[in-house]
């Protein structure tokens, strides 16, 4: 494995599955730190990569962080909930609330009583979920206020080029859940425009036959936080775009100067405000310095990475946003092969760029009323503007 490291420009380059003579080495690659899987047999490899991204999951969940400090923190829980994720090599617990029954996440007071008196953060009893047919619920669970909210997060991965036409486009979507109902509720949502999501992953508490017949997601939820199903749609659909860019790049050969002048417009919003906007290029090598005006926001270049930050903010429709000025260029070098590329970084709230939309939600099996909430947002993924 430290070799493929080596042999690898960047970390994300090192291959997921690696064969040795005796064994195969299947990695995933998170929060800077690799996890890696060793297998003496053959399985599909994507079901062992899954289940590392699971663990990176769970660990999240645990520490609130997941980094090389956190885990060497708390070695000991991670002993305890790799130990219970995996039996004898099978996965057997990756539920998080079944876990957190199993093992208590830890805390301050938690780790000085377990340091005084050499106890651990094992639970005493089996979870109530592992005896059932729904092992991903805990029985007799109880809340005074019984809510369940579900949030819509769409990011868009696009490629746009100088005249403005869209390479590529697609959204990675996911409904994410926090459900804390009493007793055993059975919920049913349904869209107003199911036939968008083309290529689908559910949680395991999804009843599949009722979707692939019906549309409808109908489950008993785990307590608490899920992922209740992620989502993909491809260009095939026509993507919808929410942002614009203006671009004049412009470098003149035997001349030392070049102009830069870029606008940020929204596009295709449904009149709802773009914010968090944040720019980035990689500018050519032969840029010395950059002499810049914004009409808002703050922007860094920095002349050793050659990188050049615009932090917009919101943007407003009326006033739209522009950074202009010139560059220097080093004396007697021939003007860059390239334009650089535009990178984008934005936040859309209230809107779901796929145009998804929750149409219901209905709940069976307990006889109050819950609260219900849904809230969709979407944000650019890898987004490029070519110049």
């Amino acid at each position: 494995f430290f070799e493929a490291q080596e042999r690898a420009s960047e970390a994300e380059n090192v291959p997921p599955v690696i064969p040795t003579p005796h064994h195969y080495l299947l990695s995933v690659y998170r929060h800077k730190i690799f996890f890696v899987a060793v297998i003496q047999s053959e399985v599909p490899p994507l079901f062992v990569i899954e289940f590392l991204h699971r663990v990176v999951d769970t660990f999240q969940d645990y520490f609130g962080v997941c980094s090389e400090v956190m885990i060497k923190d708390n070695v000991v829980v991670v002993y305890e909930v790799l130990e219970e994720m995996l039996d004898n090599g099978f996965p057997l617990a990756t539920e998080s609330n079944i876990l957190k029954e199993l093992i208590k996440p830890p805390t301050i007071l938690r780790t000085v009583v377990n340091t005084i008196t050499g106890s651990t953060n094992v639970g005493d009893q089996l979870p109530t979920g592992q005896l059932s047919v729904v092992p991903w619920r805990r029985t007799g669970v109880k809340y005074t206020n019984n809510e369940a909210y579900f949030d819509v997060i769409e990011e868009i991965d696009a490629i746009i080029d100088k005249s403005g036409s869209t390479i590529t486009a697609e959204i990675q979507g996911v409904i994410d859940a926090c459900v804390k109902l009493t007793g055993m509720p059975d919920l049913t949502l349904s869209f107003m425009n199911p036939r968008l999501l083309d290529d689908v992953s559910f949680h395991p508490c999804v009843r599949f036959k009722r979707w692939e017949s019906e549309r409808i997601l109908s489950f008993i939820p785990p307590d608490g936080n899920f992922r209740l199903l992620s989502y993909h749609v491809s260009a095939q659909n026509l993507v919808a775009i929410p942002v614009y860019v203006k671009h004049n790049i412009s470098f003149r050969d035997s001349s030392s100067q070049g102009r830069f002048e870029i606008t940020v417009g929204p596009k295709q919003t449904m009149g709802k405000t773009v914010e968090g906007v944040m720019v980035t290029s990689q500018m050519p090598k032969g840029v010395l310095n950059m002499t810049l005006t914004p009409s808002q926001g703050t922007h860094i270049f920095d002349p050793v990475t050659k990188l050049l930050s615009w932090d917009v903010g919101k943007i407003n429709p009326q006033k739209l946003p522009s950074l202009k000025g010139t560059m220097s260029l080093q004396a007697g070098t021939s003007k860059p092969d390239e334009n650089p590329t535009i990178n984008l970084q934005f936040k859309i709230q209230q809107l779901a760029i796929s145009g998804l939309k929750v149409n219901r939600l209905d709940m069976y099996g307990e006889k109050y009323k819950p609260f219900k909430g849904i809230k969709y947002m979407t944000k650019a993924g890898k987004f490029q503007v070519r110049t």
